[in-house]
């Protein structure tokens, strides 16, 4: 294999990495929130909140405050809390009020969208973007590892972000399959009302996991702010909410499968990088490679949609006492 495939293919693998972290988060909080039995489809717009805060704390920072290296962090930290404190409407409507999920999940999707362009036009004299901000996040390469020749530097140097993706696939993990709180989420997801038989309060733990969903869905947007567009605007989250969905229900509500679908929808996007970078564009019209990602999404649920098992009482309001 000549070094020109090697390299080709190395950065194919880093650009994956790159675009798939996003959708990990995303994907993870779908996973706590309908592990516990609430359907999600509010994450696109859970993504646009994290995007814009993180966007708009780390410009303010920057400008007036003075802060250099450390305002993404404080921007990607913010993201988190407003990622959470922007679920609350969806778990108020789904889990208090018992309204169609998916019909709240749609509304705040679309809250998002028009309100993210409206208070960055208030915050910003006007201005429909935020400046492309000057202090992102910069790539991590890991001591030692990241001097293997072609494998290093495809695996071992990435943005602080991606390490923390993959880090939280394996926690979640953990506490999903091998601590109470994970059999009790998964309890309530499965059978609430026998969760609520031995004590388990069900509101409480699905109220938990939305709030935890809008976290993480969240940082997937400050990623992308952070680390690939350095700003916010209209097409900053542009279907990788959906595309976070897909990978979930591919990956059967299982965190390290789902990472894998995550990463396997992040080839899609990469290559569209790639094409560009070594002149496939010139053969291949550029609208159907900015297509393929959507196209292969759609491809993959019509294939495998109908094999995967969902939580047993996902999308289902529960009421204590009925039956």
């Amino acid at each position: 294999m000549s070094m020109a495939v090697l390299q080709a293919a190395g950065e194919l693998i880093q650009t994956t990495i790159v675009f798939a972290t996003a959708l990990v988060f995303a994907m993870l909080g779908g996973l706590v929130s309908e592990r516990s039995g609430v359907v999600n489809i509010a994450l696109e717009g859970m993504m646009m909140a994290g995007a814009f805060t993180a966007a708009i704390v780390t410009w303010f920072l920057e400008t007036n405050a003075g802060l250099g290296g450390g305002a993404p962090w404080i921007g990607f930290a913010s993201a988190v809390v407003m990622g959470a404190v922007f679920a609350l409407p969806h778990a108020a409507a789904s889990i208090t009020f018992r309204a169609d999920q998916v019909v709240s999940g749609v509304a705040l999707n679309l809250l998002a969208a028009g309100a993210t362009i409206y208070v960055c036009k208030i915050l910003l004299d006007g201005a429909a973007q935020t400046p492309t901000l000057k202090h992102v996040f910069s790539k991590w390469a890991v001591p030692l590892l990241s001097d293997i020749p072609y494998v290093g530097p495809a695996l071992f140097i990435a943005y602080p972000t991606s390490y923390i993706a993959f880090l939280l696939v394996a926690l979640i993990w953990f506490v999903l399959y091998r601590t109470p709180v994970g059999l009790r989420l998964r309890a309530v997801g499965e059978h609430p009302e026998a969760a609520d038989s031995v004590a388990i309060n069900v509101y409480r733990v699905r109220y938990a996991a939305v709030m935890i969903s809008g976290a993480l869905a969240a940082m997937g947007g400050a990623t992308i702010t952070l680390t690939t567009t350095s700003n916010f605007s209209h097409n900053t989250i542009s279907g990788q909410g959906f595309i976070a969905l897909a990978a979930l229900i591919f990956g059967k509500w299982r965190p390290v499968a789902g990472m894998f679908a995550a990463l396997f929808f992040g080839v899609a996007s990469a290559l569209k990088s790639v094409f560009q970078v070594y002149g496939i564009t010139n053969y291949i019209p550029v609208d159907f490679i900015y297509m393929f990602p959507y196209v292969l999404t759609v491809l993959v649920l019509a294939g495998f949609v109908g094999r995967a098992v969902a939580p047993g009482a996902v999308g289902k309001p529960y009421r204590k006492g009925g039956r």
